[in-house]
């Protein structure tokens, strides 16, 4: 018996000394098992403690217990039914996020697509010191735009619409912020996708932009949901430019806006139990984009699309 388990163990053995990897023993595995549970139990307690905090009515900021006596619900009731003292609703202040982050989102998307798409493909004059320049801004903090996005935003006024004191206004300056990313993001996939593929559609008669339409967009799915992702995520949570240019006006709020509200001046003033349920209703959203966008993200689609 000793001797046939060797002789299995034997192929085994000699493929992973041949691949240059050390035996997966015992003592390793134990050592590997105990770092993965302790990463994981110190990534989920501030979640499971977030979760106790929301469920727990003595509305106490240290829950002394992961299951607090008389759990209930009556939190996210509360938050769902008046989130702040302000004459705003849940839902009004959900659907501002909503439009802030689906637009920043979609412009990322468009915007940085077209321009990667020329950046990684088409030659022209200043070329490389555009990207330079792009890369530049990606290094520059966003708050470093605060003061000039807020004086030029407020001189478009058409009758009494201003720019800067709208939704739009408050995804448009997001957006610069977050096209540089988007640009290098996508350039960088695009420059992996084989230049073949669009030689054979040009032969086929197809044009430049129908081969960008038909043939890069496609291959380059994974990118493009991985921006729409971090997109949709920077407008979900944006709240400086928010506060800044929305302050004045609560029927623009967002989430973010009316979460940061209910922090009182002194800690005691906190409504900790409904704070806690705030805070998990508005990270719902980002965790329902990131499973409908998983497989897209987890999936490459170009890399091997052209056999030697």
């Amino acid at each position: 018996m000793t001797a046939q388990v060797a002789a299995t163990r034997a192929p085994a053995v000699a493929a992973t000394r041949a691949s240059g990897k050390r035996p997966f023993t015992w003592g390793r595995q134990l050592v590997l098992q105990i770092v993965c549970i302790a990463i994981a139990v110190t990534v989920l307690f501030p979640m499971v403690w977030i979760l106790a905090m929301s469920l727990d009515p003595r509305n106490i900021a240290r829950p002394d217990s992961l299951f607090p006596p008389g759990a209930s619900l009556d939190a996210y009731a509360r938050v769902i039914a008046q989130p702040t003292l302000n004459p705003v609703s849940f839902i009004r202040l959900a659907l501002n996020s909503v439009i802030i982050a689906v637009l920043i989102s979609a412009a990322s998307v468009t915007i940085g697509a077209f321009a990667a798409y020329a950046f990684s493909r088409l030659q022209f004059r200043g070329r490389e010191f555009l990207m330079i320049a792009i890369l530049a801004v990606l290094m520059l903090p966003a708050v470093a735009a605060l003061a000039p996005l807020f004086v030029m935003l407020g001189k478009f006024q058409v009758g009494t619409f201003n720019l800067r004191s709208s939704l739009f206004g408050v995804a448009l300056a997001v957006t610069a912020s977050q096209l540089p990313f988007a640009i290098w993001n996508i350039k960088g996939y695009l420059d992996t996708i084989p230049r073949e593929l669009e030689e054979a559609a040009t032969v086929d008669g197809a044009s430049r932009f129908q081969t960008f339409r038909l043939v890069i967009l496609p291959l380059a799915t994974p990118v493009l949901a991985v921006t729409a992702f971090f997109g949709f995520i920077a407008g979900w949570t944006e709240f400086q430019f928010s506060y800044l240019f929305l302050i004045g006006d609560t029927q623009n709020w967002t989430l973010a806006m009316a979460l940061n509200g209910m922090v009182g001046q002194y800690a005691a003033s906190t409504p900790w139990s409904s704070f806690a349920a705030f805070s998990i209703l508005v990270a719902l959203p980002v965790m329902l984009v990131y499973i409908l966008l998983q497989k897209y993200i987890v999936s490459g689609l170009a890399i091997g699309g052209v056999k030697g």
